[in-house]
Parts: C-alpha cells; structure tokens; sequence
C-alpha cells in the first residue's frame, strides 16, 4: 500500500510540473498580447479604480502627468480630497505634504479612480522623502534656466525669421549653382545650412517649458525675524490682485536668509519666511494652496547682498515671489494678412 502510495503521489506531482509551464505561457500571453506601440497617452474609464507608479514630467495648476517605466503618460488631477504623503518607516507613519511638493521629477505613486475626461482622479499620492529633496533641487536649479529660455524666445524668433527667408531662397541659389562650376557645392551648402537652422529653430522653440515669468517681487525682513511688516503686507496684496487677474497663473515662493547664524539655522528661517509669505497670501488673499508651487528655503546661498556690511545683509534677508503665467495664454493668436485684390 505504501509503495502504490507513493507512485500515485509522485505521478500527480509530475503531471503538475508538466501542465504549469502551460499555465505560465497563457499569463505571459495575455499580458504581452497589447500592442506594444500603443498611445503614449493613457485614457482612463470614469470610475475605473488604478494604481500607478512614474515620474512627474510636466506640472500644471491643478493637474500633473505621471510617465511610468513603459513609457506611457497618465494625467492626474488633484483635488481637495487628496491625500499626499511620503513613505513611512518601522513603526512610524509618512509625513503629510502639500499638494505643491508635487514636482517636475519626482518619482511617486497615485492610487484614484478614473475621471470623466480619461484622466485618473487622485486619491492617494505617496512618494520618499530622498527623491521629493532631489526633485526640489532639480526645480530650483530650473528656474534660472526658465528665465533664460524666455530671454531668448525673442532671438529664436529673429533666427526663424531669417532662416525662413534663406530656405525661400533655395531655388534661386541652386540655379546659381547650376550656372557656375566652382561655386555648386558653396550653393548646395548654404541651402543646407538654412534647412538646418529652421529645424533647430523649431526644436528649441519646442523644448521652451510652459510656464513664463510676467510679475516678481521682493520683500525682506528683520535680523532673526518671519514676522510680515505692514509694507510687506502692502506688497503682497498688490501682488496677489495681479495673480487673480492673470490667467493660468501659479506663484512660487522661496526664502533667503543672511550670513549670520548657523547653516542649519538659516535654512530654517529662510523656510520660515517662506512660509509666513504663503500663510498670508492664502488666508488674506485667498490664492488657493495649488496655485503656489515650490516653497523652498535656501538659507544663506544665492546672496544678492554683501554680506559683510549691513545694507547688503539687509539686502539678502528676503523671500522673493513669482507671478509665472502658462506661455500658451500669453502668446498672441496668429494673424492672417488677408489677399489684396489691388496690386500693391
């Protein structure tokens, strides 16, 4: 009986190892079965519960997109229900954050439903606290560029402009090739050239990000001191009526602190000032919490101010505030020149 047993026991098992690649092969079927060259862009049923992991590559006032490992983007939009939190350890809990630490480059995870425009409503938000401290580096080292880049549309426009003109004169030069030997290849060059400078026109325009700055302020404060004084109190109001007025606007804030005092001790009281300033623009202006984004103390780096004498350390105990406007808003529409019938 013990030997029968055993054999029916060890035939089962085999038929069991034989069948589970069989198993296996249908799974990975049906997973790999999707195309794998669908829409970069993923639509979301209403109602449709989801979890998603990525990083954030683009930030707009109340919405953000959430790229995953294959590729593919997600929009995720935030509402006053959601939870955003960092990661908990042993025996503790995650730290609650603001809706404005969701930054261009950080790397998270959203749990939600899916909206009635494809989009995923936010429920949960969870990311580490090693990557939101990356990400604010990266965004505050952003900004300059920003400026940079919107300095520069202007000249981009001009190039444009100019190469457009050499690309209209492609024919009339390869006919001037034709006639003379010795300059072809000087022709062929320069027709070149102007396809070239219209394509790097295009990709640079391309590249510029979405938001530009329009308004920008500066207010400081006492040695030691977050407290608002009345004129900057003044300040803010008048700032904040122009951000209400703008159209897709959002506002950052950061705090500066000088030289006095310990590193850690400034980055504090820069953080501090920073977040007096946001205080009193929500609760007195009623500018809503996912309208201001990246609210950072740097402490004592990025002096504007000398701080070896008391005007230039006066100077750099500052929090500076930014009107940024989407450019899409802000560019005119372009204008048709009609057909004249009159020969001019």
């Amino acid at each position: 009986m013990n030997s029968k047993t055993l054999r029916s026991v060890a035939l089962a098992f085999g038929l069991a190892l034989a069948l589970t690649p069989l198993a296996f092969g249908q799974n990975s079927t049906k997973q790999t079965s999707a195309p794998a060259d669908a829409s970069r862009a993923r639509s979301i049923s209403s109602g449709e519960k989801m979890k998603i992991k990525g990083v954030v590559v683009r930030r707009d006032p109340d919405t953000f997109t959430v790229r995953d490992l294959s590729g593919v983007d997600t929009i995720v939009r935030l509402t006053d229900r959601t939870s955003v939190k960092s990661h908990g350890g042993f025996m503790r809990s995650g730290t609650n954050y603001g809706q404005t630490n969701i930054l261009r480059g950080l790397n998270l995870e959203v749990e939600g439903r899916g909206g009635s425009n494809g989009e995923l409503n936010a429920e949960k938000i969870r990311f580490n606290e090693s990557d939101l401290r990356t990400a604010r580096s990266v965004e505050a080292r952003a900004v300059p560029l920003e400026e940079r880049a919107t300095a520069a549309e202007g000249r981009i426009t001009e190039v444009e402009q100019n190469a457009q003109k050499l690309s209209g004169q492609m024919e009339e030069l390869a006919a001037v090739a034709n006639t003379a030997r010795g300059g072809a290849k000087a022709a062929q060059a320069t027709a070149d050239a102007a396809v070239s400078g219209v394509n790097a026109t295009n990709d640079r325009i391309s590249a510029l990000d979405d938001y530009t700055p329009q308004e920008s302020i500066s207010v400081n404060f006492r040695t030691g001191s977050s407290v608002l004084n009345a004129d900057t109190k003044t300040k803010l109001d008048d700032i904040a009526k122009k951000a209400i007025a703008a159209k897709g606007y959002v506002i950052e804030v950061t705090g500066f602190a000088d030289s006095r005092g310990g590193t850690n001790y400034n980055r504090a009281l820069s953080q501090h000032r920073a977040d007096a300033v946001i205080r009193y623009l929500v609760e007195n202006n009623q500018i809503p919490l996912r309208r201001i984004i990246t609210p950072y103390g740097f402490g004592e780096s990025m002096p504007i101010g000398d701080n070896t004498s008391k005007e230039g350390r006066a100077e750099n105990r500052r929090v500076e505030v930014k009107i940024l406007v989407n450019k899409g808003l802000t560019q005119p529409a372009p204008v048709m020149n009609p057909g004249s019938g009159s020969g001019q």
